[in-house]
């Protein structure tokens, strides 16, 4: 990744957004940049596993799940399909699962923490919505970029 988000926040100020720190690692990269592709969904992945299967064209998976620590809405058969379908990574506002396998692949996934329970399908959750969460307004098309440091949205298209 070319961009630091140190260096982000040291060029652009205020104009750079940064998610309180709560996300921990869990892919097999810590980095990524990319437009966010937002779904709002809580305790309930299906929206999530049918997006795993669309091309990703680079984007930036965001979930907002609520917090929900009851259930996992991300686990390694979702992080293969991103994977495979050319998704740069995830931001998971609630928990995964198989977190052994996610270490392996080469996405960056940020979430709150693991949970071995899997979620409910019912088809609900809704695609392309304005999310809030972790301090930080999330529309579809920001421009994120995360890395050991954490996430940041930028409100400017670089140069």
């Amino acid at each position: 990744m070319p961009y630091k988000t140190t260096d982000l926040c040291d060029q652009y100020g205020n104009e750079a957004e940064v998610f309180e720190p709560i996300f921990k690692d869990f892919g097999g990269k810590a980095d990524f940049e990319g437009k966010a592709f937002t779904v709002k969904c809580f305790e309930d992945n299906s929206r999530i596993k049918e997006l795993s299967l669309e091309p990703g064209k680079g984007r930036i998976l965001v979930v907002d799940g609520g917090g929900s620590n009851r259930c996992a809405l991300f686990g390694d058969v979702i992080g293969e399909d991103l994977v495979k379908n050319g998704w740069a990574g995830a931001v998971i506002y609630g928990y995964v699962r198989d977190s052994a396998v996610l270490r392996t692949l080469p996405i960056a996934i940020k979430a709150l923490g693991v949970s071995p329970r899997k979620s409910v399908k019912r088809s609900e959750g809704q695609c392309g919505e304005r999310l809030v969460f972790a301090g930080v307004v999330v529309q579809p098309g920001d421009q994120l970029f995360a890395d050991e440091d954490g996430i940041i949205k930028l409100n400017r298209e670089l140069s």
